[in-house]
C-alpha cells in the first residue's frame, strides 16, 4: 500500500482531512500517522492541531521571519532591563522560556541594517570621488595642461620678439603674460598631482618603489580615495554578511576578564556576547529612528554614551554574579575591549571594501 504522504491516489484525500474551518479534526498525526494523545505528536513532535487558513499562514511567516511568539516578548524586556538575569537563566538551562541568543542576534542585525540602509549616513561621500568622474577630470586636466603649455610657448615667443624690438611696453606686457601662463600651468600640474594615476600605482610610503607592503597599502588607499562610494557600499554589504564575526572576535576579550573562573566557560561568554551585541543593535535602531524623527544628534549620541556602559555593567553583574566593584572595573575594561574588537571588525570590512 502506498503511503498517502508520499503520493498515490490517497494523497488527494489527505487534502480534505482539514475541514472548511481550517482545522484538522482527525486523531492521527498528519506528518507521521501516529495516534495523537496530546497537543503534540509523541513520535515526531509536530503540533497535532493543523491549520489551513490564511491567518495561520501569515502567523507562520511572522514566526519564521521575526520569531514573534510569546517568549519573544518575554526576552526583549529582560534583554533591555535585566540582561544579566536573562544571560544567567539561559545559560542555566531555561531555554524554552526565552528566545535563543542567536535568533535575537539575527533578528536585530537584520532589522538594524534594514533601518540604517535607509539613513544616508554612509552615502554622504562626494560623488566627485567616483571612478568615471575622476577619469573625466583627469582627461580635462590633460587638455588644460596642453593648452597651458602652448600658452607658455606663445608667451615666450612674444617676449623674445619684444626683446628684439626693445620696446619697453611690449616687454612688460609679454612678461606679464608669460608669468600668468606659467602660473596656470603650475596650477594644472598641482591638480594632476593630487589625482590617482591611471594605473592606480604610486611610489610606496617609504619612498622605495620595490617596497611590496607599502605599495599594497598605497594601492588600497588610492582605490578608496578614487571611489569612496563603491567602498562605502562594499563596507555596508560586508558588515551585514559578516556581522556574526563580532561574536568570535569578542570571546578572547571576555575570557580575559575571567581567566581564573572555573565555573564559566566559552559557551557562557558566547551567550553573553551575543545577547549584548543584540541589544546594541536594537539600541542603534531606536536612536537612528529618533534621529530621523528630528531628535538632535547631541542627545542621541549622549544617550548612546550612557546606555552602552550601563547595559554592560548590568549584564556583567547579573550574568556572572559579580559585586558592584567587580562589575565596575570589568565594565571599564569591557568598553576598551569592545573598541578593540570593533576596530578589528572595521579593519576587516575596510579591507573587503578595497578588494
Amino acid at each position: 500500500m502506498i503511503d498517502p504522504r508520499f503520493g498515490g491516489d490517497d494523497a488527494v484525500n489527505d487534502m480534505t482531512r482539514v475541514d472548511a474551518t481550517g482545522h484538522d479534526a482527525s486523531h492521527a498525526c498528519a506528518n507521521c500517522g501516529a495516534a495523537l494523545a496530546g497537543a503534540y505528536c509523541s513520535a515526531c513532535g509536530q503540533h497535532g492541531h493543523v491549520h489551513r487558513t490564511l491567518s495561520a499562514f501569515l502567523h507562520d511567516v511572522a514566526h519564521g521571519v521575526f520569531h514573534f511568539e510569546g517568549k519573544f516578548w518575554t526576552t526583549l524586556p529582560m534583554l533591555a532591563m535585566r540582561p544579566g538575569e536573562l544571560t544567567r537563566r539561559y545559560v542555566a538551562g531555561e531555554r524554552a522560556r526565552f528566545v535563543s541568543p542567536m535568533a535575537v542576534f539575527l533578528f536585530s542585525v537584520f532589522l538594524m541594517f534594514a533601518v540604517v540602509a535607509n539613513i544616508p549616513f554612509l552615502d554622504s561621500a562626494e560623488a566627485i570621488g567616483s571612478a568615471p568622474q575622476v577619469a573625466q577630470l583627469r582627461a580635462r586636466l590633460v587638455e588644460q595642461r596642453s593648452a597651458s603649455q602652448k600658452a607658455v610657448r606663445d608667451a615666450e615667443r612674444a617676449l623674445a620678439r619684444a626683446t628684439r624690438r626693445n620696446d619697453s611696453d611690449d616687454l612688460a606686457e609679454a612678461r606679464a603674460e608669460l608669468a600668468t601662463a606659467r602660473e596656470d600651468l603650475a596650477r594644472v600640474a598641482g591638480a594632476q598631482h593630487f589625482l590617482p594615476p591611471p594605473d592606480g600605482r604610486k611610489a610606496s610610503p617609504t619612498g622605495d618603489p620595490e617596497d611590496g607592503v607599502g605599495r599594497w597599502v598605497q594601492a588600497k588607499f588610492d582605490h578608496a580615495r578614487e571611489n569612496p562610494q563603491l567602498v562605502a557600499y562594499k563596507i555596508k554589504s560586508s558588515a551585514y554578511k559578516y556581522s556574526w564575526a563580532l561574536i568570535p572576535l569578542s570571546l578572547p576579550f571576555i575570557w580575559l576578564l575571567f581567566p581564573f573562573r572555573r565555573d564559566v566557560g566559552l559557551y557562557d561568554h558566547a551567550v553573553f556576547a551575543t545577547y549584548s551585541l543584540s541589544f546594541m543593535s536594537l539600541a542603534v535602531i531606536v536612536l537612528a529612528v529618533l534621529r530621523a524623527a528630528g531628535v538632535s544628534g547631541g542627545l542621541t549620541e549622549l544617550a548612546m554614551v550612557v546606555i552602552v556602559p550601563w547595559h554592560m555593567y548590568r549584564q556583567l553583574k547579573g550574568a556572572y554574579g559579580l559585586t558592584r566593584a567587580g562589575a565596575l572595573w570589568r565594565t571599564f575594561w569591557m568598553l576598551l575591549f569592545a573598541a578593540m574588537a570593533s576596530a578589528l571588525f572595521v579593519s576587516m570590512l575596510t579591507y573587503m571594501g578595497t578588494k
